[in-house]
């Protein structure tokens, strides 16, 4: 049984891989609010359009109703005074400012229920998740499955032929897949080698004349 604050509010944060269910379970909190007839919202960053526009959507087809707003400044002006539970779905991809935000809502009696991939494809720490989860009360580690092993998987990895470069690139299951430790460690060493032969090839072209 887990103890939970009174009469005061709290920060819970939902983390892990793609496809670990992350979103899943902030939809089952939601819900469960809901059914106590408690005052929620739900946010999501504008970013992600993957499943809807305007709802909080899993890879499993579940969805609760959301408002996508593009900053923090954009969250914090669409917050009801009566609402006492915000869910916020993909944190990762807000700014840092999004801590101070929870923080100030919790302070005010609100529980806040923020998700969002603690890692990125490349196994470093996501924008403020490392911040959000030393302030939590509540920190939940979802583990997804590695498509390679089978065994739990952590980390999320982009595939070769949708890497940009870029931290920020928002998927689905084209784009990524859920990999372990050590499945993810061989990937990205291949996507490395891989990498260095092409600048190597662009930077040192083979001579036409030895052809001829």
């Amino acid at each position: 049984m887990q103890l939970q604050p009174v009469d005061c509010g709290w920060i819970e944060v939902i983390c892990g891989s793609m496809f670990s269910g992350k979103t899943e379970e902030l939809i089952r909190r939601l819900k469960r609010a809901l059914i106590a007839q408690q005052h929620v919202q739900a946010f999501k960053p504008l970013i992600d359009d993957r499943y809807h526009a305007q709802a909080i959507a899993s890879h499993a087809g579940r969805t609760l109703q959301a408002l996508a707003v593009a900053d923090c400044d954009a969250l914090a002006a669409a917050i009801r005074d009566e609402t006492r539970v915000i869910g916020i779905d993909e944190v990762q991809f807000f700014s840092d400012d999004i801590v101070q935000l929870c923080q100030t809502l919790a302070l005010r009696g609100v529980r806040v229920i923020a998700a969002g991939l603690d890692q990125d494809y490349l196994g470093r720490p996501f924008g403020p998740m490392p911040a959000l989860m030393v302030d939590a009360e509540f920190v939940t580690k979802a583990l997804a499955i590695c498509v390679l092993c089978g065994n739990p998987a952590h980390r999320s990895h982009r595939n070769e032929n949708a890497d940009s470069g870029k931290t920020i690139q928002v998927g689905t299951a084209s784009e990524y897949v859920a990999l372990c430790r050590r499945c993810h460690a061989v990937a990205r060493a291949e996507a490395n080698a891989i990498a260095a032969q092409a600048q190597l090839d662009f930077a040192d072209p083979a001579d036409p004349s030895e052809h001829e």
